[in-house]
Formats: C-alpha cells, structure tokens, sequence
C-alpha cells in the first residue's frame, strides 16, 4: 500500500495541523479522510504519540469535519496505530466528539466506540472503556449522558459481574434522567443492552427500567420502548410475559399518543411472535383489530402493513371472522396511503385462506383496489398478483383480473403501464402460447409506441423475456416481423424502437433469423437521416458482432455485412455516430482476426 508519503519525511504531521487549521472546510474535509494515510507514513509509535493526541484536541470545528473524523476512527484504525493492543488509544479523541452539540457528530462517535470496543480484551475493557463510559454517562452535560446509552451492550458482556452490576445501575439512572432526550436514548438502547442479560437480571433489572420509560410523560420516549417490550418478551416464556408484560402491552397498543400506537402497529408481529400463540388469541387479536380501525391514517397503514405476517399465526376461521372484515373496510378507507399499505400485502392473505375462501372474500377487494384512483394503490396490487395465481389458478385469474390489467395497460400513468409490463412475462408463462397471443400480443408491441421512453425500453426487455419464455420460434412468427415493421415507420422514434429492440432481443435469436429476417432493415437504418439512429444502428451492429463471434457463419455475417456498413458509418459528419461506428468496427476486426 502507498501512503502517499515516504516513512521517513517528518511533514506529514505538520501538512494534516496546517490543513486542518485551514480557513476552507473542504480542505480541512480532505484532510481528515486522508488521515489513515497519514498515519501510515508517521508509523504506528508517532500515530500513537503525535496523530491521535493532535485529534484529541481538534473538536473546535464544522460538523462536517467533526462526523468525517468521528467515522474514519471506527474504520478499524486501530491497524494504523499499532493493532488491537492499542485501540484504546483511539476511545479519547472518540469520547471528546460523544459531547459534541450535533447529535449526527454524537451518534457516530459512539457508533465508531462501539466497534473500537470489538478489538479490546477484558482488561482494555475494564481500564480505558469502563472509565469512560462512567465519565459519559455522569456527565455535567445531556451530550455526553445521551451518548452513553448505546455503549453500554458492547461492553456488559466483557466484564466481571460485579462490573455488570454497576453497569446496570448506571443503566437504570439514565432511565430516570431529567433530560428528555437522555432517556429517549435510553429507551433506544435498552433492547440490545437488554439480549446481554441473563433471564433472572431481565426480570429484576430489565424489566423495572422498562417498565420507568414505558410510563413517561413523553411520548417520544414511550414510542421507543416498543422495541424493548419485544426484545424482553424474546427472553420470557409466553406465561412470563403474560404474567409480567400483559398490562404493558395493553397500555402501548391503546396509548393516547398515536405515534406510540403507531408504532406498536409497526412492530405488531414481531410482538405477536414473541408472546406466544396463546396470549395472539387470548389478547393480541383485539388489539390488533383496533389498530386496524385507529382513527389516525398513519396507524391503520402501519397495521395494514402487518396484515399477512399476523393472520399467519392466526386459524383460517378467525381470520375470516376478524381480520377479512377490517381488509373489506380498509379498502374503502379515506386515505390512499393506508389503501396502498393493504394493496401491497393483501395477496399474502390467499395461500392462507385457500382457492374457495380467496375466490369468494378477497377476489372483489382485488378488483376493487386494482381500479383504485391511485397509481401505487393499483401498482402495489399488480406487482403481488402472482400469489393470488398459484392459490386459485390462472383460468379465474384472466377472467375476473385479466380485463382490469388490460384496463391498466393503457393507463394514463407510465408507472402503471411500466408496472403492467414488467408483471407480463409471469402472466404469459402461466397462460400459455395462445391465450397470450390473443388476449395480450397486441398489446405488448403496442408499447414500443409509447410516448414515454421509460415504457419503450422496458417493451423492449419485455420482448426478450417473452422469448425466453415461449421460444426463438414462436419470436420469429409474433415479435420479429412487427418490430421490422415499425423500422419504416414515417416517426422516427418507431424507427429507433426497432434499432433498439434488435439490440434487445437478437442475442436471445438464432444467427437464422438475425441473417433472414432483422440484419437487412437494420443496415438499412444506417442510413437514416437521423444521426441518433445511425449511432445506435453502430452499437447494435456491435451487439450482433459479438453475439454470434463464436461460430464460423457469425464470423462471415460479421465480415461480410456489418463491417462494410460500419466502414462507412465511421466517416459519417455525426462526431457520435463516428465515435461508436468507430468503436464497434475495432471489435468487429479483433473478432474477425485483423480481417
């Protein structure tokens, strides 16, 4: 590796203090990201003894050099300053920026601690990071407290239990700190701190420092104690939590705040997993109909989000009975966000409520939603329906979806007709050959005339996926002549489509068909008046080169056809079509040998 200095030049260090005491940002910017360079050249003692105490003080600057500094430490420098046996060194400079104002600067200081602490033995951790996770967290300042909750899981299960005892006390008084934002941190990072316990200290620790923040009086701290609800429910057996955590969960799933409900919504399987079957029956169904039904959009799409994952741990009868009634009206609801959180998992609900059940409940709520007014609402359902086809066959599906998406493919939004195209090569594989052709063909070359490119170059794809799907056969009757066919289109976007298209599909093709049926109108394009289309006519001519190089006849076809055309293309008064004619003909040569 070069460090971009030589070992012996003493200025390295003087080059970093002078450019970090720049007037200019960006170069004090630079800087900082050439600083394991740097250390390189000083070498691991003058890294150790010069760099990083020079760091140390360097916190008097923009946020921007304070965060670069704060990430570059946690890319495992230690290797730049004398490896594992002195990473510690690097906790100093790291704790300074921990006290910082900006909480982006905060947060990734203790991010950087928190791997810093992965290369440290016990002993490290017991005499430079204990000390200064005490410092932090007793700190004058709400910073430097603040920054100190998540450090607190690295290191608990490095230490002596005595150590792990006071860990936790000190754990728990941040629980109860003055400043808001202290415990909002607090109940951040109780769930990782949490998983390091054994079960005996979950219940008589874990659980008393939960149960403080789960009761605040903010309910930006409340809302972060979801997470820890899940995380100690993980440790308990299902008659632990329904003897210790019922009434906490009662309490988050109707809180008076909604941004708590909401994410109690959000998070609503991952509880459901953790608590067991029973307490879903006995307890969470309810709670979770209620979310279906929150008065708040911003719940009922969260819940909404949840639908599949948690009718999966409930029986067929009781998700008919409770949760297909709540779909039915959420289909209706007033918010196309919470419709478009349902559209995208609706279709989960199909493999478990069967062909009959499907077909009778859920197939008029597909309906509906795919003539929803709202384009996501219409692309989430569209892009799910292969679920909906392997539960009750493709023969329904074309009669009750099949005039729907036809209905789509001519939408007004190209993010539809784009969706609608990209979904069509599944749909022709379960169709078949002659369905397809009737009901859908047409309608696939269609698109190379869209007026959006996005759709033209996704028709085009879509084409070499139908050909992978039903064959180089059924391509040269149903694809080959159309796209020929638009190459003499009077529009010149049609012609481009067929230059485009061939580029697409030809490599999918036999050399016959590229030889017999598409090679002559694509030399013919090359004489377009559009330079546009003479340059892509170059870089298809490259494409077709190439795909068929490895055979003799390929070779000839190169030679004896596309090279002339490319000949003249590359003196043609376009600098672009020069440019790729030029390039494609240097690969045609090195294909054909120097011929």
């Amino acid at each position: 590796m070069d460090p971009g200095y030589s070992v012996e030049d003493v200025a390295p260090i003087a080059i970093l203090m002078d450019e970090l005491r720049a007037e200019d940002v960006q170069l004090r910017l630079n800087a900082i990201h050439r600083v394991s360079t740097i250390a390189l050249a000083l070498g691991p003692e003058r890294a150790r003894d010069e760099l990083i105490p020079f760091l140390q003080e360097s916190v008097d600057d923009e946020d921007e050099v304070l965060l670069a500094l704060a990430e570059e430490l946690g890319r495992d420098f230690e290797q730049y300053i004398g490896g594992p046996e002195y990473a510690h060194v690097l906790l100093g400079p790291l704790e300074n920026l921990c006290a910082v104002e900006e909480t982006l600067v905060r947060d990734k200081a203790a991010e950087s601690i928190t791997k810093v602490s992965a290369a440290l033995n016990q002993a490290q951790i017991e005499q430079y990071y204990i000390p200064l996770l005490q410092r932090l967290s007793h700190g004058e300042w709400f910073t430097s407290r603040t920054s100190s909750c998540p450090l607190f899981a690295a290191a608990y299960d490095k230490v002596s239990p005595p150590m792990q005892d006071e860990l936790r006390r000190s754990f728990a008084a941040l629980g109860t700190d003055d400043t808001p934002m202290v415990r909002r941190a607090a109940a951040k990072s109780l769930g990782p701190f949490v998983k390091k316990f054994t079960k005996q200290h979950v219940v008589t620790d874990g659980l008393a420092i939960y149960r403080r923040l789960q009761q605040d009086d903010q309910d930006s701290v409340r809302l972060l104690t979801v997470e820890d609800l899940i995380a100690i429910a993980q440790q308990l057996f299902p008659a632990e939590v329904n003897e210790l955590l019922l009434k906490q969960i009662r309490q988050t799933a109707t809180d008076k705040s909604w941004r708590v409900r909401y994410m109690a919504a959000a998070h609503f399987n991952e509880l459901a997993e953790a608590v067991g079957q029973d307490l879903v029956r006995e307890e969470l169904i309810n709670h979770y109909v209620q979310l279906l039904k929150d008065n708040e959009a911003e719940v009922r799409t969260a819940a909404a989000g949840q639908v599949p994952g948690f009718a999966k741990l409930l029986e067929k009868e009781v998700i008919l009975a409770r949760i297909v009634p709540c779909v039915r009206d959420l289909c209706q609801d007033n918010s196309q966000h919470v419709r478009a959180a349902l559209a995208n998992q609706i279709s989960g609900l199909a493999p478990l409520l069967g062909k009959d059940s499907t077909i009778e409940h859920l197939l008029p709520l597909f309906l509906h939603l795919l003539k929803d007014e709202f384009p996501e609402v219409r692309l989430n359902i569209i892009s799910k329906l292969d679920q909906v086809n392997s539960v009750i066959g493709i023969e329904l599906l074309s009669e009750s979806l099949l005039p729907a998406i036809v209905e789509l493919a001519e939408d007004k939004s190209w993010r539809v007709r784009q969706a609608i195209i990209e979904y069509i090569p599944l749909l022709a594989n379960q169709l078949g050959k002659p369905f397809f052709d009737e009901q859908l063909g047409n309608l696939c070359m269609s698109w190379l005339g869209d007026t959006v490119y996005s759709i033209r170059e996704a028709a085009t794809i879509n084409l070499k996926k139908l050909t992978e799907v039903f064959g180089v056969e059924w391509a040269k009757v149903q694809i080959v002549p159309k796209v020929v066919g638009m190459g003499q289109h009077p529009n010149y976007l049609f012609r481009m489509t067929t230059v485009q298209a061939i580029s697409v599909i030809a490599p999918s093709l036999t050399l016959d068909i590229v030889r017999g049926d598409i090679i002559d109108t694509l030399l013919q394009l090359a004489n377009d008046p559009i330079p546009n289309i003479r340059f892509n006519v170059a870089k298809a001519l490259e494409i077709l080169s190439t795909a068929f190089s490895d055979t003799p006849d390929g070779r000839q076809l190169t030679q004896q056809k596309i090279v002339p055309v490319l000949e003249a293309l590359k003196n043609d008064q376009d600098a672009d079509v020069r440019f790729f004619a030029s390039r494609a003909l240097s690969k045609a040569h090195e294909i054909g040998g120097g011929m």
